[in-house]
């Protein structure tokens, strides 16, 4: 099929495309230079916005994490919900959605590719399962290790290339495609109830250097020798870090300290650490009586600091079910809002938690939160190390994402949020202050290039030739509106694309799913040297015989098992 898209206003910030009115050719799932206008199917997008597909790049879409939220919460079931037409199934779920439903509105939202953010070694092929059964979306995995007993015995003994040879067994393996790191230390001593060591963290939740009780090893030392197993291994996404201290008063000390503990490894003005919901890690004060926002020190260091990377973790203003790999901060949650809860300790590998939140804007506290995600983005320099998310569905369901645009675009859309939250909260942070309003081209950054450039994919997030056809259609003009004022028609036409098309098909037209295509899953498959994965595999089969409870065969996930599977090589060295 060959498609014209003809006079859109294009926004393609790779390519340096900022508002020019210009026509986008695709042939098959590629776009061309040119096609035959009077064979092609044309689009009228005069006065339009086109963009790249979007790009999300942390969103809980899949696994058993989801599966679990899914069966917690029945009745998040009914607030919204899909009933089965000739082209969509039906479903249902607003913060732990249904597979099918997560497909069909990232796509009305113009997202094509969304990446799952955490799953366990062990449970991956849970998430291939579910990710079969998530339309029109291109996908990947990123896999836990943080809390890994294997590769803490190889870090504390200073073996980093059999702890590379490990990490890219176990990618290959279970077909994911980045390194994890998850409250690096604290999970595992939460599975042994180690309360001594986690009162120590949490009271004291600047520091990365207390050793984990039975092995000895720090998070210092657990988040830097991942990070140079992925430089050896030349991983195409930086370490995606989940850092020590989340929702504690202070941590925003323990982002730092954390960024700061990879900075001498840095080669390059690119990043070699990803920092993700850092709202979450936002956090000054002593307690939640003097909480205040800590995102201008934060972005003080990110802003003069390029190797590393952040997204924000945006809270809503709605119900939702927070659910993370880090255990011991989940039940911290259930303690604070005695909803329900559910754990998983998860063999030598990781754990998990999950428990139904309703973020209010008379809280004071989760107005300050609100702020701080808000306030990392406006202080960032530079959008292409700033990434919008809500870590779906802990901060808010994805299907958010326009409101969290628009405050962007829009100080008086901040603004008529700011007064209806509590005095104290708008005095304990800088977001009333800054007048910062980001552009369509900053949003198309942020949303779209930006992100599928961390993620090392190049044929992603921009119109340039060669680049996946994937492309979004929005029903508003750049050129005739002030989005400062036009805050509200921002909103809806984010929430609704007039075109959405997914490798040179059309899926969604005027808002609606016309057509539901089955998407790729993306992994890495690292290149080793045989005489080191020879050995590696020795080992491992002694290790599954002592510490797993399946055999070593069937931990690995077979390439037919994985929905159109595409591997990404990575070269070791």
């Amino acid at each position: 099929m060959e498609l014209l898209i003809k006079n859109g206003v294009v926004y393609d910030p790779t390519n340096k495309i900022d508002g020019e009115v210009m026509d986008i050719a695709i042939k098959g799932n590629k776009i061309v230079d040119k096609v035959d206008e009077f064979k092609a199917y044309v689009i009228d997008a005069s006065n339009k916005l086109v963009m790249a597909g979007g790009v999300d790049l942390h969103s809980h879409i899949a696994g058993p994490k989801k599966n679990t939220g899914r069966m917690l919460r029945p009745e998040d079931h009914y607030k919204d919900f899909e009933l089965k037409t000739k082209v969509k199934r039906s479903g249902g779920g607003y913060s732990t959605p249904s597979s099918f439903i997560i497909g069909y509105r990232y796509a009305e939202m113009g997202y094509t590719t969304v990446i799952e953010p955490a799953n366990s070694p062990i449970k991956m092929l849970h998430c291939h399962h579910e990710f079969r059964d998530i339309p029109l979306l291109d996908k990947a995995c990123f896999v836990l290790f943080g809390n890994n007993w294997f590769v803490w015995e190889y870090l504390m003994d200073n073996k980093i290339d059999e702890c590379a040879a490990y990490v890219a067994w176990v990618l290959n393996a279970t077909k994911g495609y980045a390194i994890k790191i998850v409250d690096p230390g604290c999970v595992e001593a939460w599975k042994w109830g180690d309360v001594e060591f986690l009162d120590i963290l949490w009271g004291r939740p600047e520091t990365i250097d207390e050793p984990v009780p039975r092995f000895g090893i720090t998070s210092r030392e657990i988040i830097r020798g991942l990070c140079k197993v992925n430089k050896r291994l030349n991983l195409p996404h930086p370490i995606h870090v989940h850092a020590n201290g989340l929702g504690t008063p202070g941590n925003y000390e323990t982002t730092i300290d954390t960024m700061d503990c990879v900075k001498d490894l840095a080669e390059e003005d690119r990043p070699i650490m990803h920092m993700t919901h850092v709202q979450f890690n936002g956090y000054g004060g002593s307690d939640w009586v003097n909480l205040r926002s800590g995102a201008y020190e934060i972005m003080k260091y990110v802003n003069v600091n390029k190797h590393v990377a952040i997204d924000l973790g945006q809270v809503i203003f709605t119900d939702t079910t927070t659910m993370t790999g880090d255990g011991p901060f989940e039940y911290r949650l259930h303690r604070l809002t005695k909803n329900k809860w559910t754990n998983a300790d998860v063999e030598v590998e990781s754990g998990a938690g999950i428990v139904p939140m309703h973020y209010k804007r008379s809280s004071s506290v989760h107005a300050i939160m609100w702020t701080i995600g808000l306030e990392l983005a406006l202080f960032a320099k530079d959008p292409w190390r700033v990434f919008m998310t809500t870590d779906h569905p802990n901060g808010g369901p994805f299907i958010n994402y326009p409101k969290v645009i628009s405050w962007l675009m829009s100080k008086e859309a901040r603004q008529r949020i700011l007064n209806k939250i509590p005095k104290r909260a708008r005095t304990k942070s800088n977001l009333e202050s800054i007048d910062r309003e980001y552009s369509f081209y900053e949003i198309a950054t942020s949303t779209r290039a930006a992100t599928a450039k961390i993620l090392g994919l190049k044929d992603k997030g921009h119109l340039g030739v060669g680049a996946d056809a994937d492309v979004s259609i929005y029903d508003i003009d750049p050129k005739e509106i002030d989005p400062s004022k036009d805050y509200k028609k921002i909103r809806k036409a984010f929430s609704n694309a007039i075109f959405t098309i997914k490798e040179g098909e059309i899926v969604v037209k005027d808002g609606e799913v016309v057509k539901s295509i089955d998407g790729r899953v993306y992994w890495v498959k690292p290149d080793l040297p045989s005489d080191l994965m020879d050995a590696m595999e020795s080992e491992l089969s002694e290790k599954f015989e002592d510490y797993y409870t399946i055999t070593m065969e069937n931990f690995q996930i077979p390439e037919r098992f994985v929905a159109r599977s595409t591997p990404i090589p990575a070269y070791y060295g």
